[in-house]
């Protein structure tokens, strides 16, 4: 049985910044502290958190969803990549984002806890929440 993840959180920007700055390696590797190489293309590849994290963009509703294939260093060479939805929307001048998690190899809950530390808090911090 393969694990998911759904997580929401507020930031204090717009849904057109978070989409530009999470699709972008430099503002990427500065808003999570990890360096990033992205690509704003429906089939590009990226690499974030210095390659520990890797994929490719899977559909791009601008300023809306980013849809993404996604795995780790830690998943072994027969797992299916997780795929990875994030959804944009601008609510009471701020982002509301929700991330979505599925896929992800049984046993492998611990992304949760990642998503929250090494995204969402620097997240607040680089959007000043």
């Amino acid at each position: 049985m393969k694990e998911s993840i759904e997580l929401k959180e507020t930031f204090n920007t717009t849904a057109s910044v978070m989409y530009e700055v999470w699709l972008s390696s430099q503002r990427h590797t500065h808003m999570t502290g990890g360096a990033a190489v992205c690509s704003d293309q429906v089939g590009g590849s990226f690499t974030t958190w210095d390659g520990y994290i890797s994929g490719k963009n899977v559909s791009l509703t601008v300023d809306e969803e980013i849809v993404q294939s996604w795995r780790t260093d830690e998943f072994e060479d027969g797992d299916e990549d997780s795929t990875l939805t994030i959804r944009l929307k601008d609510v009471d001048g701020a982002c509301e984002f929700t991330l979505i998690h599925t896929n992800l190899p049984q046993g492998e809950s611990q992304y949760e806890a990642g998503w929250v530390e090494h995204y969402f808090e620097p997240m607040k911090i680089y959007f000043g929440n």
